[in-house]
């Protein structure tokens, strides 16, 4: 960075040539712009399958792809979101892909694919046929299908591809982990390039193991706001697509850092005073060699639970000055559990492209106690050259991702 004496510890910086999403906002970048510059909720009631209380959810409802009868065996809610992401034409990451393919050759590029649920709708599925039928179902493959690392070896099969691929599985830290995977193998030189970030869907489990620690609300999720009740699952697919820098890419916007700590406070609560969260935070700026000051905007993971967002809030203000702007945008598009690392890394990259910071959807009145800078609506016209985006999993599990708009 400009200006800055170099410290021993950063890490080389990687470009993302092209990323896509799939979520509750619908297929594509565009979609997902679209909402958060109007910070438009697209939450609604679940209907992929019955529960017995009242919520919300970002669920997708974009027609999804049919795979292949070669790989019928990795069917999946989890795998048709994922290769329908993958092949979104407007955002052009399978042609990135197949282009880094020509460049670098099929086994120097790596898949690693964050996630906390990969197939385990299908799993609930075929375990309720068992109890049905004494038996499981014929065509069910527990490893192509349940396994963590399905989704990543779908992906790779489809793209024909044979270098590294395997998973990450931290809970909601899972996709921004997989992130900082991908670019620790190419600083290391075992890839070139990786296709990176995480896929969650909906299912029972989460649903309601999520509602038996008292944290789904009933209502729409209100991150932030000192009237918040709880989260609103989601389901998503963020995928990114890093290269190892060179002459062509420089226009690119960079992957500077990925902070990573893991406190194990406990497992389900974090640290009362945000140290973990902290430690990630402090992390991501010890690797890229940068202050918290020439930060722009940081995506909160404030995912509208009673302790989580007050201890992220300071932890936030124990580290940042008080100028900071930060925002929480998972009353748009839920909680999207191991994708909302890589989901939101993309926000962030989507606010250094168009020049905005996005808002809190569901902000209405600030938690007092919280003393840093959160904005309830979005702030067009910005100028913003880095930003971070926090991501905080059970067990102090915690990522803090750092990127760039590109500057040669």
């Amino acid at each position: 960075m400009d200006n800055i004496k170099k410290r021993s510890s950063t890490i080389e910086s990687v470009r993302i040539s092209a990323y896509s999403t799939l979520n509750a906002c619908g297929l594509g970048n565009q979609p997902l712009l679209n909402a958060l510059k109007k910070n438009e909720r697209a939450l609604a009631p679940l209907e992929l399958f019955e529960v017995d209380f009242k919520t919300y959810v970002g669920e997708i409802k974009t027609p999804l792809e049919t795979l292949s009868s070669e790989y019928q065996d990795y069917q999946s809610r989890n795998a048709q979101v994922a290769l329908t992401a993958l092949n979104c034409c407007d955002d052009g990451l399978r042609l990135a892909v197949e282009a880094a393919k020509k460049c670098y050759g099929n086994d120097r590029i790596a898949v690693i694919i964050g996630t906390s649920t990969s197939g385990l709708y299908e799993t609930e599925s075929a375990y309720d046929y068992l109890l049905k039928n004494n038996e499981m179902p014929e065509d069910f493959n527990f490893i192509s299908r349940h396994a963590y690392q399905a989704t990543g070896r779908l992906l790779q099969l489809e793209l024909g591809l044979t270098g590294i691929c395997f998973a990450v599985s931290t809970a909601c830290s899972s996709s921004a982990k997989a992130i900082a995977a991908g670019q620790r193998l190419i600083a290391n030189g075992l890839c070139d390039a990786a296709l990176v970030g995480g896929v969650d869907t909906l299912c029972r489990l989460t649903l309601r193991g999520f509602h038996s620690l008292s944290l789904i609300s009933e209502s729409f999720c209100q991150p932030m706001d000192e009237n918040r009740a709880g989260i609103n699952i989601g389901e998503a697919a963020g995928l990114l697509l890093l290269e190892k820098n060179h002459e062509a890419n420089q226009h690119q916007p960079l992957l500077l850092s990925v902070g990573e700590s893991s406190d194990a406070y406990h497992m389900s609560h974090p640290h009362p005073e945000g140290l973990g969260a902290q430690q990630a935070m402090r992390s991501a700026l010890l690797l890229a060699d940068i202050d918290i000051e020439q930060i722009d905007y940081l995506n909160l993971h404030a995912t509208a639970t009673k302790i989580n967002d007050k201890i992220e809030a300071k932890a936030v203000f124990a580290l940042s000055s008080p100028n900071l702007i930060c925002s929480a945008t998972k009353g748009i598009t839920g909680h999207t559990l191991g994708a909302s690392g890589a989901l939101e890394t993309i926000i962030a990259l989507l606010a250094l492209e168009h020049q905005f910071i996005p808002g809190s959807c569901g902000l209405e009145t600030l938690d007092p106690e919280f003393l840093c800078q959160v904005n309830a609506a979005p702030l067009l016209s910005q100028k913003l050259r880095l930003a971070m985006s926090n991501s905080f999993g059970f067990g102090g599990n915690n990522a803090s991702v750092i990127v760039a708009k590109n500057y040669g």
